[in-house]
Order: structure tokens, then C-alpha cells, then sequence
């Protein structure tokens, strides 16, 4: 059976929040169009944005999932990842803490997608 292999968050303003991925991860878009942009994250695996839930895409919605960005190395590197995406302005939802699986923040996206960085588990 195929693995996942497309993660799509739903975003209002796809221009405002693509610059914000581009910036954040410091990537660029593979496929663009008016309403949808994808990232390859992977070869085969995109990470994209897409207007078709703009309605529910607002900053005020609780949000229940993440998006995860896992990282090697020791738990300092996770807090050079937050002071240098702190320093772009990005709005903290929670800050750098030790939890069961290790060191991890939580961030927000323009529209309140989460985003966790944590340790390769």
C-alpha cells in the first residue's frame, strides 16, 4: 500500500502565507497557481497550501493538528530554531519545553496552522 505523500494545509491569503513557508523554511515552491502552492519535502512528498478552505483557514479556529518539522542533533538546536524564527517575527504558541518524546515549541502560521519542531524520534 503507498505511504502519505501529500500534506495540505488550508490557508486564506496564498501569497502571505507561501512567502511565510519560504521564509520559515527556507525553501521554495515546486508548482504554483493562484490557489495552490506545493513545496517537495521529500522526493515524492509535498507539503502544500491551498485556498479551498479559507472559510475555516482563520487565526481564531483551535487548531488539533501540526505540522512537524523534525530535526537532528542535540536539544540546543531547537532552541536556535526558535530564537532565529522568533527573530522573523513568527507568533509563538508555545515556547521551547522538554516533553516525553524531547525539546519542543510550537509556532503559528498566519492562519493559525501549527507548526512543532521537535527531535528525530
Amino acid at each position: 500500500m503507498p505511504a502519505p505523500n501529500l500534506f495540505l494545509i488550508g490557508v486564506r491569503d496564498i501569497q502571505t502565507t507561501t512567502a511565510f513557508y519560504c521564509d520559515l523554511f527556507e525553501i521554495e515552491p515546486t508548482f504554483t497557481s493562484p490557489h495552490y502552492v506545493a513545496f517537495e519535502v521529500a522526493p515524492g512528498v509535498l507539503f502544500a497550501l491551498w485556498t479551498g478552505y479559507s472559510e475555516h483557514a482563520v487565526p481564531s479556529t483551535p487548531r488539533t493538528s501540526e505540522v512537524g518539522l523534525m530535526v537532528p542533533g542535540p536539544s540546543e538546536r531547537i532552541d536556535e530554531i526558535f530564537t532565529n524564527w522568533v527573530s522573523k517575527g513568527v507568533p509563538v504558541v508555545r515556547e521551547p519545553h522538554d516533553a516525553v518524546f524531547g525539546r519542543t515549541f510550537v509556532i503559528a502560521d498566519p492562519d493559525g496552522n501549527l507548526v512543532r519542531v521537535s527531535p528525530i524520534d
